[in-house]
């Protein structure tokens, strides 16, 4: 799990280059969350993972011919209309059967969307499951921590870095396995028809609104990630804030400091608004450049189709066969930049709780440590050296013995180091210098669960 959140870090801070193809950040992604996805314990997950696939490519098919039963059921009207056809450049029996080549039409509409709600539905069974996996051990990570992790820690903060990492994860998942592989498939299949179907100009125009719907999708997106990161930090500041207020209402109460707690959190929330608001207005910027880009080249296309068909070169049929093809194209390609989108989003979501994962424990069992024996339960300080802080020792040399069934009462000012004894025995941390033992037992040779059992 450890060596997976890694790869996920790496890949935040990768460039971008074709990131929808091997060795970039969406194939470590892929690769990092694949055990989840996948779980070798859980058959019936892999069934339904093979399942959508098939789905996927089905429904894929049929999203690809709408367009053709669309340009049918045109021609169809038009030779109803009284209106001439050729039978080359259209399918001969429906030329007579202009309702049935309508139903042909609306029951492949039906069929694409039964098809997607279907695989939706199946996949959301595998995605949650990955949360929960990847949540329980997050959670299990936590408390495998040190103390000094969690008393340097707000607690407010912590929950909502790990909110956005979980549901971050979730959306990392939902995007790269059922919507960055699915419009890969719908986007070479659509491609493949436009190269069969029509000339060279249409085929130019397309591949330059590609490159430049792509390009401009990445520059904004990246454009976008600093502001959003920015957003991330002044909720968690605010969400701190709320929290830790809560947590000491009392000592609030004692000092009077209602109105002090209640502008701090105004201030953060004012910082969160701010970021918020630019975080609207930049995605309204990015999704209107991506709309005028498409625009100009659906146009383009229509009015060479129109010339087409005016010049008798091809049916009204194509002409609507060509309209609904480019928005069956602006549907894959517009998921692409929604992929890269949230999947950059995701991955700035959860950076904080990629540094939270890859914190290690700083009191650790030993390798081949030993259950504690506790046969009468003797604790022994022996000249034990500690301090929180290297440059600040709070137990200098400190040596005492509490026999068995024996009371020992530990008495000093504050800051003296009585917690620090209690937090020591329990091995919260480990000792600079020196020995504590019990029975004999050097607390750093038995395992952490056996001493706080015992």
């Amino acid at each position: 799990m450890h060596s997976s959140f890694i790869s996920l870090r790496e890949a935040a801070r990768s460039g971008f280059l074709a990131r929808f193809f091997p060795s970039t950040e969406t194939s470590r992604v892929l690769r990092a969350l694949w055990p989840y996805v996948w779980p070798e314990d859980r058959p019936d997950l892999k069934r339904t993972v093979i399942t959508s696939f098939v789905i996927v490519v089905i429904a894929k098919a049929v999203t690809v011919g709408v367009p053709f039963t669309l340009k049918w059921a045109t021609d169809a009207l038009v030779a109803a209309s009284g209106g001439h056809v050729a039978s080359s450049q259209t399918v001969p029996w429906l030329v007579g059967a202009p309702v049935l080549a309508v139903l042909f039409y609306g029951i492949a509409r039906i069929l694409m969307s039964l098809l997607v709600q279907i695989r939706e539905g199946m996949f959301a069974r595998v995605a949650m499951h990955a949360v929960r996996k990847l949540a329980l051990s997050t959670f299990e990570h936590m408390h495998r921590l040190s103390l000094r992790f969690h008393l340097e820690r707000k607690t407010g903060g912590l929950t909502r870095v790990l909110e956005r990492g979980r549901t971050g994860i979730e959306n990392i998942s939902r995007m790269a396995l059922m919507t960055l592989i699915p419009t890969i498939v719908e986007f070479l299949m659509i491609i493949a028809v436009c190269a069969f179907e029509f000339d060279w100009r249409y085929i130019a125009t397309i591949v330059g609104m590609i490159v430049a719907y792509l390009w401009f999708t990445i520059r904004a997106t990246n454009w976008r990630l600093s502001i959003r990161r920015a957003m991330n930090e002044s909720d968690t500041d605010a969400n701190t804030k709320a929290i830790d207020s809560l947590l000491n209402y009392e000592t609030v109460k004692y000092f009077g400091a209602e109105t002090r707690e209640a502008t701090r959190y105004d201030k953060s929330m004012a910082a969160y608004e701010k970021a918020s608001i630019k975080t609207y207005t930049s995605l309204a910027v990015l999704n209107s450049g991506q709309a005028v880009i498409f625009t100009i080249a659906l146009t383009i296309c229509l009015v060479m189709a129109a010339n087409d068909v005016v010049a008798g070169k091809d049916t009204v049929g194509h002409f609507a066969m060509v309209n609904l093809l480019m928005l069956q194209l602006f549907m894959p390609l517009n998921f692409m930049g929604m992929v890269y989108r949230e999947i950059k989003q995701g991955l700035t979501d959860i950076e904080r709780m990629m540094e939270v994962l890859e914190q290690n424990p700083e009191v650790a069992d030993r390798p081949g440590a030993k259950t504690l024996k506790v046969s009468g339960g003797a604790i022994k300080f022996d000249h034990v050296r500690f301090g929180y802080d290297p440059e600040r020792i709070i137990l200098k040399d400190v040596s005492f013995d509490v026999p068995a069934g024996k009371m020992v009462a530990i008495v000093g000012p504050s800051g003296a180091g009585k917690s620090t004894v209690g937090r020591l025995l329990l091995r919260f941390y480990d000792v600079t210098s020196g020995r504590i033992l019990i029975d004999g037992q050097d607390l750093r040779d038995v395992t952490q669960s056996s001493l706080r059992g015992a």
